[in-house]
């Protein structure tokens, strides 16, 4: 992917409007694409397409590799003959600016359910889906056993089900087999190949638009998923598959006691030992999904924060030495130029800077932390290198309006002589003009998140790190896609000389 000038917005499909209880890849998505492309507007950034799992997070999925099935479109498959218009009424009373997960998940799930039904009954897109099963074999039989295995325990973790099936003993897997109906596992296959046939086709009409998708990898996955169920051995894990050693970050900007993920740390040795296949696979996978990839945790790669299992908060970690260039090596030779970008923030040392430097990724800078730094902080738009990703923030960020709202008043005072802001600001001043600061720098990459297009205050706010509920909920209203707004857009990039 070039990095040539250009600007992009951060939207994950959860977001999107319509009447479904969350953002689908269907007719919204069209539109959305459709409104980069008036504005001229060549990047859509989204997080983690995985399958939610702990906290509804699309950084906790239960598999690196598949896709989200709450994503998958209900019109598409009403267009398709897999359900009928009828089968889309009388569906609970969601509301329109965010999604309730626990009201639109059996909803949804009890239609797809509806839609394999169809399928089996009338042999509708077998052809697609058995090569879609061929083609994906090597993740998608483990991913389908895995979710039908969860699904017949009430979905408790892995490690919590009988020792045979935790274990993934041969006979075990066959008896799983014989005593449940087929159904059962094809029923996950096939929700996979819906949200892979809708989302290429999404991404295949957003490309022949000049328009390139930014995805997301986290660096860790989830203990509860099938990649750790399935692949125990590359895993700090003992006899019984609980973690030895859990991954986080030490206390920094977002969290006085850092931040606890819990996620399994990785046998770095044994996947150096295998010539990082596992990894080879993991990005290869993600782009046929995306253009390039926001490599989430960029650090960890060259030291990380490993945390005792034991332990209740990351205060009591150690930094321990990452892969380094070798895995970065591996994945150049297997994948050619690095479509990355390096999320290089928090506590970044050299050695961290070296990597990144070596092959020549960009990093990323985030507008909100360099208003509170000051004219001299690396973070403000006018000290960018060109070759780097700008953000006003991201996901993890307040709003731009919640941020100066709610700012320290020595840094809202730097950020009213920054941006020619004062007390009387309305909230769309205090956004678009950090938009427009943001657009003017070096920076080769410039994104703002819908929010801040929006202009809404904290409210709208994606995620709180550290926390484990009320995140990832926030969706845009039916009619935010204004023509005046894409005008707005379509002026800043062209006078920015961003547009497409």
């Amino acid at each position: 992917m070039t990095f040539r000038r250009s600007s992009g917005v951060l939207l994950h499909p959860t977001s999107l409007p319509g009447p479904y209880g969350i953002g689908e890849i269907g007719p919204s998505a069209y539109r959305w694409v459709d409104f980069l492309d008036k504005t001229g507007t060549r990047l859509w950034q989204v997080l983690p397409l995985g399958p939610t799992g702990y906290a509804d997070s699309p950084y906790q999925c239960f598999s690196a590799l598949a896709g989200n099935p709450y994503l998958i479109s209900l019109d598409l498959l009403v267009e398709d003959g897999l359900l009928k218009s009828t089968d889309l009424e009388g569906r609970p009373e969601f509301p329109e600016e965010r999604v309730d997960y626990g009201k639109m998940i059996p909803w949804k799930v009890d239609l797809l359910k509806l839609a394999y039904r169809n399928h089996k009954r009338t042999s509708l897109l077998s052809i697609e889906f058995e090569q879609f099963r061929r083609e994906n074999k090597d993740w998608l039989d483990d991913f389908a056993l895995f979710m039908a295995m969860k699904q017949a325990h009430g979905m408790q973790p892995w490690v919590t089900w009988p020792a045979a099936q935790r274990d993934k003993q041969p006979q075990a897997i066959t008896a799983f087999h014989a005593a449940n109906d087929s159904g059962i596992i094809e029923q996950h296959a096939f929700d996979q190949f819906l949200f892979f046939r809708q989302w290429i086709a999404l991404k295949d009409y957003a490309n022949q638009k000049g328009i390139e998708i930014i995805g997301d990898i986290p660096i860790y996955v989830a203990h509860d998923s099938s990649d750790v169920w399935s692949n125990r051995e590359l895993f700090q894990l003992d006899e019984v598959g609980q973690p030895i050693v859990v991954a986080g970050v030490p206390p920094d900007y977002f969290s006085k006691t850092g931040q606890l993920w819990g996620n399994p740390i990785y046998k770095w040795d044994l996947h150096a030992q295998t010539g990082y296949v596992w990894w080879e696979k993991r990005l290869e996978m993600v782009l046929t999904q995306v253009d390039l990839i926001r490599l989430d945790h960029f650090r960890g790669f060259a030291g990380y924060w490993e945390v005792p299992a034991t332990e209740s908060t990351a205060i009591n970690g150690r930094w321990m030495p990452g892969p380094g260039k070798s895995i970065f090596k591996q994945l150049e030779i297997y994948l050619g130029e690095l479509p990355l970008i390096a999320e290089d923030l928090g506590h970044i040392t050299p050695d961290v800077k070296a990597l990144r430097k070596a092959f020549n990724l960009p990093g990323m800078k985030i507008f909100q932390f360099g208003l509170e730094g000051g004219n001299d902080d690396p973070f403000v738009p006018h000290n960018f290198e060109e070759h780097c990703v700008a953000y006003t923030g991201t996901h993890d960020n307040d709003t731009s309006v919640g941020w100066y709202r709610n700012a320290a008043p020595e840094h809202q005072t730097f950020a009213n002589y920054y941006l020619g802001l004062d007390e009387d600001s309305t909230d769309a001043q205090i956004a678009w003009r950090m938009i427009d600061r943001l657009w003017q720098s070096p920076a080769a990459f410039t994104l703002a998140p819908m929010q801040d297009l929006l202009a809404l205050g904290t409210e709208a706010r994606m995620n709180y790190p550290g926390s484990t509920s009320g995140n990832w909920q926030w969706r845009m209203k039916t009619d935010a896609l204004t023509d005046e707004l894409a005008e707005k857009l379509k002026n800043i990039n062209l006078k920015s000389g961003r547009s497409k």
